[in-house]
């Protein structure tokens, strides 16, 4: 229990909710292990509740009639997934799978909405975290609508640095997380050998680099105006 109360009272998902009432949640979560390659939840099934991630990393995807997967998120420790299902009730709009072996901590909707409707900032709180869930979707959105690829590839990199970025010295940030080509190129909506012709051009050009087999930004402010409508 003692995990899941750092989580929710240090989860930069929760910042700004009174820490009474992070401990609040705390006392509602009951931990689950999952293991990598095991399916979390998938679109349409019920909205009983919410994950927190505390180890390991999950996928967010969507799967088209033919079976095509298109990858619309990587989470890590310290985000929260299913979070909608505790305010709308409706099934589950996306698949959530392990990629590497996970400790969550759930949180029933039932158990939710009673100490919610007695706390009510509880419900602002989540309401804000929604937002800006539909604030970065809109932002993919508009990437894949108006950004060539290189903006879409350096968005999708900053996304991931943002999970999982370790800071490094002058300013260069390493995803501590191993993907693939083909991950990278399923976030970013494009075909896996143009997004591998970008990557070799920012490595040549000492853009990014790898190390140990992750990727490390090197030069984020180039990243950053990239992937600027």
């Amino acid at each position: 229990m003692a995990k899941i109360d750092d989580f929710l009272k240090n989860s930069f998902s929760l910042q700004g909710l009174d820490s009474e009432l992070a401990l609040g949640l705390s006392k509602l979560a009951r931990p689950i292990k999952m293991v990598a390659n095991a399916t979390l939840f998938e679109n349409g099934d019920p909205g009983n509740g919410c994950y927190a991630v505390l180890e390991g990393s999950l996928k967010v995807s969507i799967l088209s009639v033919d079976g095509d997967e298109q990858l619309l998120a990587v989470l890590g420790p310290g985000d929260l997934v299913g979070e909608l299902a505790l305010l709308d009730g409706r099934p589950r709009s996306a698949t959530v799978s392990v990629l590497k072996e996970a400790q969550l901590a759930f949180i029933e909707k039932s158990a939710f909405e009673r100490f919610a409707d007695e706390n009510p900032a509880v419900y602002r709180h989540m309401l804000s975290i929604v937002g800006k869930r539909l604030r970065h979707a809109n932002d993919v959105l508009a990437a894949r609508s108006f950004l060539p690829l290189p903006g879409r590839v350096a968005q999708t990199l900053l996304q991931l640095a943002e999970t999982f970025g370790k800071p490094l010295d002058d300013g260069r940030v390493l995803i501590h997380y191993k993907l693939s080509q083909a991950d990278i190129a399923n976030m970013a909506g494009a075909a896996r050998e143009n997004v591998s012709r970008v990557l070799n051009d920012w490595k040549r050009s000492g853009t990014i680099s790898r190390i140990s087999g992750y990727y490390c930004l090197e030069q984020v402010d180039f990243l950053e105006q990239a992937s600027t409508l």
